[in-house]
């Protein structure tokens, strides 16, 4: 029983640190189911924020940046993010890989076609709009979901919520 669970674990380790270590400048867009991302969310232990997004996303588009300048921001106080992209089927890889090449950023894509299925994973009340993120810490016990698109000031106040800084 110990056995099981110690590589339950380590697999589960391995997972989250895969897809954490894609580099920034990362050509390609991981593939991901939701339960996957599932158990990024259940065992990461610190500040987490998760965007997902898409390429026809006007949005989304305009609020990566912000995601990227304020992460690099933050990073020292233990945030991590992840990007999931929610590109229909016929353009992963080619359109979504291409996307990331060109922002320079590391991505994830989310093999799943049924919102009704996955998004409630995520947050019981989430329509399947996009943009949409999810600030997570289990250290503290904090989980929030946005279903929208936020400023780079919004975000900023997000992120310090998250980390449970005052300004």
């Amino acid at each position: 029983m110990f056995r099981l669970k110690m590589l339950r674990t380590l697999f589960t380790f391995m997972a989250i640190c895969f897809l954490f270590a894609l580099p920034v400048g990362a050509q390609e867009a991981k593939k991901v189911k939701i339960t996957d991302l599932e158990k990024i969310i259940a065992e990461s232990k610190g500040p987490l924020v998760i965007n997902f997004w898409a390429t026809f996303c006007k949005p989304c588009m305009e609020e990566i940046p912000h995601f990227k300048k304020l992460q690099a921001k933050y990073e020292k106080d233990g945030l991590q993010l992840l990007f999931v992209s929610l590109d229909m089927q016929d353009d992963y890889p080619e359109k979504v890989n291409s996307f990331i090449k060109k922002k320079k950023m590391a991505s994830t894509w989310l093999d799943e076609t049924n919102a009704d299925y996955f998004c409630p994973k995520i947050d019981q009340a989430w329509t399947g709009a996009i943009p949409a993120t999810l600030f997570i810490n289990n250290n503290r016990r904090y989980r929030k979901f946005i279903e929208e698109s936020l400023t780079e000031e919004g975000l900023e106040k997000q992120i310090r919520d998250l980390l449970n800084k005052t300004p």
